[in-house]
C-alpha cells in the first residue's frame, strides 16, 4: 500500500519523515533486521538467523507495495532508518479479514523519542482506514517500554503464551498476545 509521507517531530525537537518502505530500502533493512535482533532479547530471531537476500527482500517490499491491506512504515531522520512498524494481514480467508497483526522495532539509540509511537499511531489509522476491525500483537512479558506503549494506545492483554521464546542460553520468555479493537 502507498502511505503519504509524515513529518513528525520527536521529543529531542528534530523531525524525521514516516513512509513507506522502498525496494531502494532493500539493503539497509537487511541490515537493521542483524543489528535489532542482536540489541534486543525482545525480537523472534538471532542476528545469524537473517539470513535474507537483497533479491528477497526487494521481493517482499514490493509485495507489500502492490498490497492494499499491507503497510511497512519506515521511520528516517537526514536519510537514516531509524525502525519501521508494519500491518500485515492475519490470514487469507474472509473470517479472519477483519484481523491485522502490528510488527515494530527501532534502533535502541532512537528508543523514547516519541517515534515508535507516531508509526504506531501511522500503523493503526491506516489498518482503520483499510477496514481492519482488530488489531493485534506479541510482546515479551519483560518488555515492559513496549507493554506501556501498547496499553496507552489502547491494546490489551488476551493471553499468555508460556515459554513462548526460547534463547541460546536455555532460559524462556513468555509472551503476551495483545489485541485492540478498531471498531468505531
Amino acid at each position: 500500500m502507498i502511505f503519504e509521507p509524515k513529518e513528525i517531530t520527536m521529543k529531542n525537537g528534530y523531525t524525521c519523515t514516516l513512509r513507506n518502505a522502498c525496494a531502494e530500502d532493500a539493503a539497509i533493512l537487511i541490515e537493521y533486521l542483524k543489528k535489532t535482533t542482536g540489541e534486543t532479547p525482545f525480537l523472534a530471531k538471532e542476528p545469524d538467523e537473517v539470513t535474507l537476500t537483497l533479491e528477497q527482500e526487494v521481493s517482499f517490499i514490493n509485495r507489500i507495495m502492490e498490497d492494499k491491506r499491507e503497510l511497512m512504515l519506515i521511520a528516517v531522520q537526514d536519510g537514516r532508518h531509524m525502525g519501521n512498524c508494519s500491518i500485515s494481514a492475519i490470514g487469507s480467508s474472509r473470517r479472519y479479514a477483519h484481523r491485522c497483526s502490528i510488527g515494530i522495532a527501532l534502533y535502541q539509540e532512537y528508543c523514547g523519542l516519541g517515534v515508535g509511537r507516531a508509526m504506531l499511531r501511522a500503523v493503526l489509522e491506516t489498518a482503520k482506514e483499510c477496514g481492519y476491525e482488530q488489531a493485534e500483537l506479541e510482546v515479551v512479558s519483560t518488555n515492559t517500554k513496549a507493554i506501556r506503549l501498547y496499553e496507552s494506545e489502547g491494546f490489551s492483554i488476551y493471553g499468555t503464551r508460556p515459554h513462548g521464546m526460547k534463547y541460546q542460553d536455555g532460559t524462556y520468555a513468555d509472551e503476551y498476545l495483545m489485541k485492540k479493537d478498531l471498531r468505531p
